[in-house]
């Protein structure tokens, strides 16, 4: 079951040639921008995508962070980058976990937490962004990723924002609704994520994207983590069409991630 379960949670083969054919920023127009290889502390590479807002730009000292959901690469996600860059003139970070793309390992939940834990010491410690605001964003279980990253790293100063969309409260609630037959052994899952009791712990502003149709992670799990937020400024934004994969597309989708970010690196928080 364990082996199993690890499959459905992490399965980075999905779709074929996720491992092998990853897309990269040239063919998606970027001109400024860095493929990186990234070394962790237990000696995994990490694959990186480094892509500069307009230079001198309003934004141009703001990094996103970004983490992606269970499936795929980070080239799939350039798209999503291409329009982060046009809606907010932010940078954006694109870290391949362990296990994934062309990264090297395999993935389980405290080889995530060390791989974000690298992205943002990186981010840190690169002359180019150490004066950086950074603004965690994860999609599915990228946003588990980011809810602990930010829980672990918020007294630092530099990530002035979180953004939440399509994640779940822990793996072993979201068991029974991904798979049924196991709900009485989700105790069994090693792979905890358990979001739901460390957002409570979270005070930086954090932005809630909710596709209402989401068919893999039950929008309630979302609307319990904005309920669970104790955060200084906290936005629930519904998506009334999005499923699991779609919410990016839908109408209000990226204004509510340039309006979140103009109020959380323009505004002077408490």
């Amino acid at each position: 079951m364990s082996s199993q379960l690890r499959a459905l949670i992490y399965p980075s083969h999905i779709p074929a040639n996720a491992r092998t054919d990853v897309p990269r920023p040239s063919q998606y127009d970027f001109k400024d921008y860095e493929e990186l290889i990234i070394p962790t502390n237990d000696g995994e590479k990490l694959s990186a995508f480094y892509i500069r807002g307009p230079r001198g730009g309003p934004n141009s000292k703001v990094t996103v962070l970004m983490f992606h959901g269970n499936a795929g690469n980070i080239g799939h996600r350039l798209p999503i980058a291409r329009m982060l860059i046009a809606r907010t003139g932010c940078n954006v970070f694109m870290l391949e976990y362990r296990g994934y793309g062309i990264s090297t390992g395999s993935p389980d939940e405290s080889g995530l937490n060390l791989d974000a834990q690298t992205a943002l010491d990186y981010l840190k410690d690169r002359a180019e962004t150490r004066g950086h605001k950074i603004i965690v964003y994860g999609q599915s279980l990228g946003g588990a990723v980011a809810v602990k990253l930010v829980a672990k790293n918020q007294g630092r100063g530099d990530i002035t924002g979180l953004i939440l969309e399509n994640t779940f409260l822990s793996m072993r609630k979201l068991i029974p609704s991904i798979m049924p037959p196991a709900k009485y052994l989700a105790y069994l899952c090693h792979q905890v994520w358990a979001s739901d009791s460390l957002i409570p712990s979270i005070n930086v502003p954090t932005l809630f994207l909710s596709g209402l149709q989401d068919e893999i992670v039950p929008p309630i799990h979302m609307k319990r983590l904005h309920d669970l937020s104790k955060a200084p400024v906290k936005i629930w934004k519904p998506l009334p069409g999005g499923d699991h994969n779609s919410s990016v597309i839908e109408e209000g989708y990226f204004e509510a991630i340039a309006d979140f970010v103009q109020r959380t690196t323009t505004e002077k928080q408490e």
